[in-house]
């Protein structure tokens, strides 16, 4: 499976008196700690350059990975071999760096697999990186740019930014839904042949996307080649690759934005929703946890009655081969009330009761219990008290109050 990854937008605040710890997949020095060795236990991250500095948001791609302060300044280290650090140059970086070229305030990131987008003042949208997709927005003159390109035709002040690994979403003010990035041209076309495919699947500039007027868009989020909308009423839409039923569809594809039938999740509004590769969990408006799609690596927090095989998964709901079951969306109940959500590819974060609980692939060490063994169920990482939490694809990542037990400490002790 690699050590390449994406992660998810993930928002927190640090102080002085707190720790950032992180585990994972480190191949390409993202988890800032000066080395290129994963970890499978909690470690201290080299926050140096963040000293003093409280932090607003923080999103890793491939192999890279993305801070941004309160202030709106931008630290990045990682791989970059396609610019996707927006430091003008191509070198890896194996601790946090200032990215010095910013003249405006950023206030959200979101990483693909090899490119980044920041979400400035007055909903401004920088992009860097891989272009070969068109997922920078900027048009296919540019293949790959070491330096923020501005989108320019989103023309309105944007409010919420997503990347999946190879296109891009964004929700405007005014709220209408663009897209861009050729990343699922290809199963659009084997899907919906011999009828063509909309603007919005393969484009390589921010195009409407439809059917989502009138709807009250608020957010964003995306998946491996799937996305998702979530509106002002609690409403979730779907669309894109239903391989492995993300979509709790019949089809294997959903060219445009369906929603997702409240019967299906307790009849309850959706107030938040997070997105892994090929799985999607959701919180409704009374705290409960809903989670579907692929579930193969334990990445569902469920038992699931119909043994999973990769392979098998892999035939998608409508070949008759994936687990109907898994497919549809359920309640994980130990999830209830949960204050915040981490989704890597195939593995989960999550704080409930102020605990630290971890789920799903585990072979970088990425749930932090020290194997490389999946978890089929959402466990205790003992020892952290997380206040906030973010995942890479195959990282992990937590801001913990600082504690005197001698377990933590040594649990985090920094490698030489």
């Amino acid at each position: 499976r690699g050590t390449q990854h994406v992660c998810r937008l993930v928002l927190f605040s640090v102080s002085k008196t707190n720790v950032h710890v992180c585990q994972g997949a480190n191949s390409y020095g993202q988890l800032g700690q000066g080395h290129v060795e994963d970890q499978s236990d909690p470690r201290l991250s080299d926050t140096a350059p963040l000293q003093n500095k409280a932090v607003r948001a923080v999103s890793g791609g491939g192999g890279h990975s993305v801070v941004v302060t309160e202030n709106g300044e931008v630290f990045v280290c990682g791989q970059n071999d396609r610019g996707q650090l927006g430091l003008g140059h191509n070198a890896d970086i194996s601790t946090l760096q200032l990215c010095p070229s910013l003249s405006q305030r950023v206030t959200q990131v979101a990483c693909g697999w090899d490119f980044t987008l920041l979400l400035a003042d007055y909903g401004r949208v920088l992009a860097c990186g891989s272009n070969a997709f068109g997922q920078l927005g900027v048009g296919q003159t540019v293949t790959h740019s070491a330096d923020l390109q501005v989108v320019e035709r989103l023309r309105e002040p944007v409010v919420s930014v997503a990347a999946g690994l190879r296109h891009s979403l964004a929700v405007t003010h005014s709220g209408c839904v663009y897209q861009w990035g050729r990343g699922l041209f290809s199963h659009a076309k084997r899907a919906l042949s011999p009828q063509p495919v909309p603007a919005h699947l393969s484009s390589t500039v921010p195009t409407l996307v439809p059917g989502l007027e009138q709807k009250t868009p608020q957010l964003v989020s995306a998946g491996a080649v799937h996305c998702m909308c979530l509106t002002g009423d609690g409403n979730l839409f779907l669309w894109g690759s239903n391989k492995h039923g993300q979509l709790t569809a019949k089809e294997p594809f959903l060219s445009s934005p369906t929603p997702v039938k409240n019967s299906l999740l307790g009849g309850e509004k959706v107030i938040r929703v997070w997105s892994g590769w090929t799985h999607i969990v959701a919180q409704t408006e009374t705290g409960r946890v809903f989670t579907w799609g692929r579930g193969d690596y334990g990445q569902l927090g469920r038992q699931i009655l119909m043994k999973q095989h990769p392979e098998r998964q892999s035939a998608g709901p409508s070949a008759g081969g994936g687990n109907q079951e898994a497919c549809l969306p359920a309640e994980v109940e130990v999830l209830h009330g949960a204050t915040h959500v981490a989704c890597g590819s195939e593995h989960n974060l999550a704080i409930v009761g102020g605990c630290l609980l971890s789920w799903g692939w585990n072979e970088h060490g990425m749930c932090g219990d020290g194997s490389q063994t999946d978890i089929f169920q959402p466990q205790l990482v003992s020892g952290l008290r997380p206040l906030l939490i973010g995942c890479g694809a195959g990282h992990s990542m937590a801001v913990c109050a600082a504690t005197t037990d001698s377990r933590q400490n040594s649990a985090m002790t920094p490698l030489e």
